[in-house]
């Protein structure tokens, strides 16, 4: 691995981690039937699995995942952490009834294709839930994030603040009647968040 292998996951444990636990357990805890983790990451929602699911955790960076590889023992559900692309899933249609994102739609470069990707795994009716940090509806935050997000994205490693995912997973066809805004225990360039539910119709 590099150095980098080693690195990111710390920073992503610091970043994301203890602060962000009731809206994991939030997002995961719902999770029913065979689910689907797209971009897990070092795995920190495996703890708030429900035991009565079967998890497939798909993560392309090799420390993030060898990191993840080692929480899924402690966790309650069956989880199995494999390689793979948000935007290529190495799955069948209608394959999972749940899939999860949290914090990784802002640096998914093919935000329409992976959520095209997402849908197309998905069962009808099936659920993708998340939390994510998106686009200030505060025209000063918002005008504050687009003077800022050249650095923004340098320093964090592609991470965009100008996301727009409700109005992207609704152009895809999904139903997202049941996300709500929340403000994230985050700065204030990435505070903005959307937290819940959307729906495959």
């Amino acid at each position: 691995m590099s150095l980098g292998d080693h690195i990111f996951p710390w920073i992503n444990d610091v970043a994301l981690g203890k602060a962000m636990e009731p809206l994991r357990a939030r997002v995961a805890a719902g999770a029913r039937g065979r689910v689907l983790e797209v971009a897990a990451g070092s795995g920190l929602n495996f703890a708030h699995y429900p035991p009565s699911v079967d998890v497939i955790a798909v993560e392309p960076a090799v420390g993030m995942r060898a990191r993840a590889d080692e929480r899924r023992f402690r966790a309650a559900a069956v989880i199995q952490v494999i390689d793979g692309r948000a935007e290529a899933l190495p799955f069948d249609a209608g394959s999972f009834d749940t899939v999860i994102i949290t914090f990784a739609l802002c640096s998914i470069k093919r935000l329409g294709g992976t959520l095209s990707e997402v849908r197309r795994v998905l069962r009808d009716g099936g659920e993708l839930r998340l939390v994510e940090h998106v686009k200030s509806e505060d025209p000063r935050v918002s005008r504050l994030q687009e003077r800022i997000e050249p650095v923004w994205k340098w320093a964090f490693g592609g991470c965009s603040l100008l996301r727009d995912v409700r109005g992207e997973l609704a152009q895809v066809g999904f139903e997202v009647s049941a996300l709500s805004s929340i403000d994230l225990p985050l700065p204030l360039p990435a505070r903005a968040g959307v937290i819940g539910a959307a729906i495959k119709r």
